[in-house]
């Protein structure tokens, strides 16, 4: 059995299969989402969206970095934010048991 369970979150609720059960996430899809909610409810990633000073974006994705590597699961210091030519954000870290991970980061 996985350590890390959860449930699956999509559109803000709870995903349910065909059968009206809800998805269960585990190992590193778990993780996953975690840190895309905790990055969404840090509220900094909407303020880099919306701020045309590039210092102050810098900052709260210095803020962002740290807090994932603040994580028990993620080897400290591999979280890397890069911005896209579209001005996407995307994270990559490696988690302790389940490699790396990569998300797309979106307010």
């Amino acid at each position: 059995m996985a350590e890390y369970i959860d449930l699956r979150i999509s559109k803000d609720d709870v995903t349910l299969d065909a059968g009206g059960q809800p998805v269960l996430l585990d190992g590193r899809a778990s993780i996953a989402q975690d840190i895309q909610h905790m990055i969404r409810e840090s509220g900094l990633l909407v303020d880099i969206i919306a701020n045309r000073d590039a210092r102050a974006r810098r900052t709260n994705l210095v803020r962002i970095t740290m807090a994932v590597d603040d994580d028990e699961r993620i080897v400290p210091g591999t979280t890397v934010i890069s911005e896209s030519a579209l001005g996407e954000y995307w994270l990559t870290a490696t988690t302790v048991k389940y490699g790396s991970i990569s998300l797309q980061l979106g307010a």
